[in-house]
This record gives C-alpha cells, sequence and structure tokens, in this order.
C-alpha cells in the first residue's frame, strides 16, 4: 500500500510540473496580445542569424520617386541599452495602396504583398531600411504605413506601432490618438536630402506591450 500512495504522490507530481509548464508557456505566447499574421517572420528564406542589418525593399529606386531611408537604434526595456540580434519584419502597400504579391506567393506574401522583407540588429542594436513611401489604401480611410514585427531572442514574436508620417493629412488628431506607442512612437518626420528622404526611428523592447516580462 505505501508503494501504491507513494506512486500516486509521484504521478501527481508529474501532473502539476506539466500542467504549471503549459501554463507558463501559454501566458509567453501572449506577450503582446493577438497577432495576426506575425508569423510571418519566420518565413524569412534567410536563417535569422545570417539576416544582415540592412534591408532594402524591391520598390526602392533611384531612378523614379526619391526613396526612403529609416534608421534608428533597438533598445532593451531599459530604454538605453542597444539590442543586438533582435529581427525585424516589415512589409507595406505599392504605390496604388495596395499589397501585391508575385504570382508565384506563397504564404503570408500572398497576403502582405511582395514589398517585404526582415533584418536582424547589428552589435549595436543598429538598423536601416531603404523602400518608397508607400500610398494608403485606396479608400483613404487610414494614414500610409509600414507594418513592422519585432522578435527577440527569447520571445514570441509581437507587433509595435506601424511607421506613419507626420506631414500626411490622413494622420489626424482623431489617428494620432489611437496609436498605442507600442515600441515607443513610429510617426516619422522624414528629411529631404537630396536624392532621398531620410527619417529616424528608435524602438524600445517591451514598451506599451502587454505582458511583456517584467525581468528582460
Amino acid at each position: 500500500m505505501p508503494k501504491t500512495i507513494q506512486a500516486m504522490k509521484t504521478q501527481l507530481g508529474l501532473g502539476l510540473a506539466m500542467l504549471l509548464s503549459l501554463t507558463g508557456y501559454g501566458q509567453s505566447r501572449q506577450v503582446g496580445g493577438p497577432c495576426e499574421g506575425c508569423e510571418a517572420i519566420h518565413e524569412s528564406s534567410v536563417p535569422f542569424e545570417k539576416l544582415d542589418s540592412f534591408l532594402k525593399l524591391p520598390d526602392a529606386t533611384w531612378a523614379g520617386k526619391k526613396p526612403l531611408g529609416i534608421n534608428g537604434i533597438v533598445y532593451k526595456a531599459d530604454g538605453k541599452t542597444p539590442a543586438p540580434g533582435v529581427v525585424l519584419y516589415l512589409y507595406h502597400t505599392d504605390q496604388t495602396g495596395r499589397y501585391v504579391a508575385n504570382k508565384d506567393a506563397k504564404g503570408w506574401e500572398r497576403r502582405h504583398g511582395s514589398l517585404r522583407g526582415w533584418l536582424r540588429t547589428n552589435e549595436k542594436g543598429e538598423y536601416k531600411v531603404v523602400t518608397l513611401r508607400p500610398a494608403p489604401y485606396p479608400g483613404h480611410t487610414d494614414p500610409a504605413h509600414i507594418h513592422i514585427t519585432v522578435k527577440e531572442p527569447g520571445l514570441p514574436e509581437y507587433y509595435i506601432d506601424e511607421f506613419v508620417f507626420a506631414d500626411d493629412p490622413l494622420l489626424t488628431p482623431a489617428n494620432r490618438q489611437k496609436l498605442e506607442n507600442r515600441g515607443g512612437s513610429g510617426i516619422l518626420t522624414l528629411k529631404d536630402v537630396g536624392n532621398m528622404y531620410k527619417a529616424e526611428r528608435p524602438i524600445y523592447l517591451g514598451r506599451n506591450i502587454p505582458n511583456y516580462p517584467a525581468s528582460r
């Protein structure tokens, strides 16, 4: 009888440990809340560890409209320590305001379009993107924007505030109030430097991100 009781206790202990493990996993997956399409960050054809900190999207050219360069530093949750090895996934509409995919598109490219790409911050936490400024949706109901998903080591991916443009007439006071400042402000102020436009955006990991671990 004592052996039977001990065996039951052992099984109960193992079951409890498994339940706690699953519960902890479930909580970690809730970092950032629901995020439709964030899994697209895993569709990179280049392994994360081999991604560059510079990304040039397919629409970037100096033959027509001036391209847009966005650069910045990704900081850890303390707001001051650069965060290396953070993967960023970006996508946006074309010059007609639509997400247009290549004919052979697969996975999330069919919805996000082919103007998308991946990068990984360097040892200084730096990143840089060159593209064309996207157009707003054909209905002109929302400001033009660039979507961005973050994947930092040890956490599931989550989205942060989209890149939007300070001079966009669609970025009304009402639309500004809707911004959550996830990862810090995504409002870009463009500077014309002659052959292109430039803007900066620092990104702060965990800032205004629901259920972000306090220990980070």
